[in-house]
């Protein structure tokens, strides 16, 4: 296939496989997000984030908890399934799932392994709901989609809202142990900022981040080199400013977390 020809058909994966976010209301690093699969197989990157996603694959939809990655997946579902996802900060997704946020590393399951039945019908019935009101409106099909999922992120806030309630105040700690490995600092510095052995802080960052420290550190490093080198950065320069040791430590690093090249990660057949 000739290279125009490559192109071109990325392109039409790109435009098919419509990705969105915006802020969400449940605190800083949070997000709500929309997408449509393309043709192409789309590729979920690690960030350190656990995700609750309502998902249209299947007949009724399906609700499922997205836990923190250590290598990049294929998100699931035939080209054009649509989902809307609820994206936690690092280290909130346990408040909100109940269940430490090491025993859903690289893992995908129904929210309702995690979360009363009886919880998770309502919610699931709320859902089809504002699906039914968005349908029922005599707009463009592109609009109704949008209202759709506008309700549907709205409900998954809710949802994590009414958990938040109730759930213990966040450890200061965790956010002091985000700060410190985005900026790069090591397992020992950080747990010494803390006031933390390594052990502990190892058992700590296991149930709130799905990972030790250091694994943290790698994957948000890795999303800040990729926000660098999507707008352009050159590469020797997106490594020495996200924190590598040189060109080919990022590429190295590229590879074994997202499983391709930092080129083709960036051309969108591989993200």
């Amino acid at each position: 296939m000739s290279e125009h020809r490559e192109r071109e058909n990325r392109e039409r994966e790109d435009r098919e496989c419509a990705y969105r976010e915006r802020r969400a209301l449940i605190g800083r690093g949070a997000a709500v997000w929309t997408r449509t699969a393309g043709t192409g197989p789309q590729r979920v990157l690690p960030d350190g984030c656990t995700d609750l996603i309502w998902s249209e694959a299947g007949p009724d939809g399906e609700l499922l908890v997205a836990g923190p990655d250590t290598r990049a997946r294929l998100a699931p579902g035939p080209p054009g399934t649509r989902a809307v996802g609820l994206r936690f900060a690092p280290g909130q997704g346990p408040a909100v799932l109940g269940v430490p946020a090491c025993e859903l590393r690289d893992q995908l399951v129904p929210l309702a392994a995690l979360w009363p039945g009886a919880e998770v019908r309502r919610l699931a019935e709320r859902i089809a709901d504002a699906e039914r009101i968005a349908e029922a409106q005599r707009t463009a099909e592109a609009e109704r989609t949008a209202a759709r999922q506008a309700a549907q992120g709205r409900l998954l806030e809710d949802a994590a809202l009414g958990r938040l309630r109730t759930a213990e105040p966040p450890d200061p700690v965790l956010a002091a142990v985000v700060a410190g490995v985005s900026r790069g600092t090591g397992v020992a510095g950080v747990a010494a900022a803390v006031g933390l052995g390594e052990r502990q802080l190892h058992r700590r960052s296991l149930a709130a981040f799905g990972y030790g420290a250091k694994t943290l550190g790698r994957v948000l490093r890795l999303n800040r080199a990729l926000d660098l080198a999507r707008t352009g950065v050159p590469f020797a320069e997106v490594a020495a400013t996200a924190g590598y040791a040189d060109q080919a430590h990022l590429a190295r690093e590229v590879r074994t977390l997202t499983g391709v090249p930092l080129g083709r990660l960036l051309q969108g057949s591989g993200g």
